[in-house]
């Protein structure tokens, strides 16, 4: 099955097609939908980690999954020189003296390991999302690449979806994998803010240049993309 790209293998929405290929109906699509969760069941009850169509990998320090809550913008930081506020106690909040109770960063969760789901090409839905340059920012004229999954998804009775965040395989790894999470997040939030999706619905996961859709040219722009995965 094609989508709108027209690629040889995999479903793409959202992309410019050629004068062959047909765009794909949300009837197809939630089939797609559908057939990936039977087969995210299917290898979980197996006890084997793979069935047809579908393989779960393990995959070392990965950044995410993260919930929709947990890709909200942090607060800000206290302004340089000012006092910070700590919790004592007791559960009441007061100001720390820096000298006497120093505000010590935590360090960052350590990556740990994630299973993946590796489809088969045939079964996977991805879209090809433009971002500037260095930026993880979804502006305004993409958006409407994504309606056709906003409407799929949020009627569908699927309970949970994964949106992956992939790359080229130009730059380095761990730059790659932070602009992966930060775009597939920020994919998660427009699903959430604008399509009005429940975020107990939504994963985000980056994955870099991990798994490249066309392995034969690492720097093709069909590796540029954000794929979607229905898990339950």
């Amino acid at each position: 099955m094609r989508g709108l790209l027209g690629l040889a293998l995999g479903v793409a929405v959202g992309w410019a097609a050629p004068a062959t290929a047909q765009e794909i109906s949300d009837s197809d699509l939630l089939r797609i939908f559908e057939t990936q969760r039977d087969a995210f069941r299917a290898a979980e009850e197996s006890g084997m980690g793979r069935t047809r169509g579908l393989t779960l990998v393990t995959v070392d320090d990965v950044q995410g999954p993260t919930t929709a809550a947990a890709a909200e913008p942090s607060p800000a930081a206290p302004p340089e020189g000012g006092e910070g506020v700590s919790v004592g106690s007791t559960g009441t909040v007061g100001l720390a003296p820096p000298e006497l109770r120093p505000l010590v960063p935590a360090p960052p969760a350590a990556p740990t390991p994630v299973v993946f789901g590796q489809l088969a090409p045939d079964l996977q839905v991805n879209v090809r999302i433009e971002f500037a340059f260095d930026s993880a920012a979804l502006s305004p004229d993409q958006k409407p690449r994504l309606e056709q999954l906003c409407r799929v998804m949020k009627a569908s009775d699927i309970a949970r979806f994964r949106i992956v965040g992939h790359t080229d395989a130009v730059g380095s790894d761990a730059y790659n994998e932070r602009l992966s999470i930060l775009r597939a997040q920020e994919v998660q939030r427009y699903f959430v803010n604008e399509c009005g999706i429940d975020p107990a619905r939504l994963e985000a996961m980056g994955l870099g240049k991990r798994f490249l859709f066309d392995s034969a040219n690492p720097r093709a722009a069909e590796n540029r993309r954000v794929e979607f995965q229905a898990l339950s």
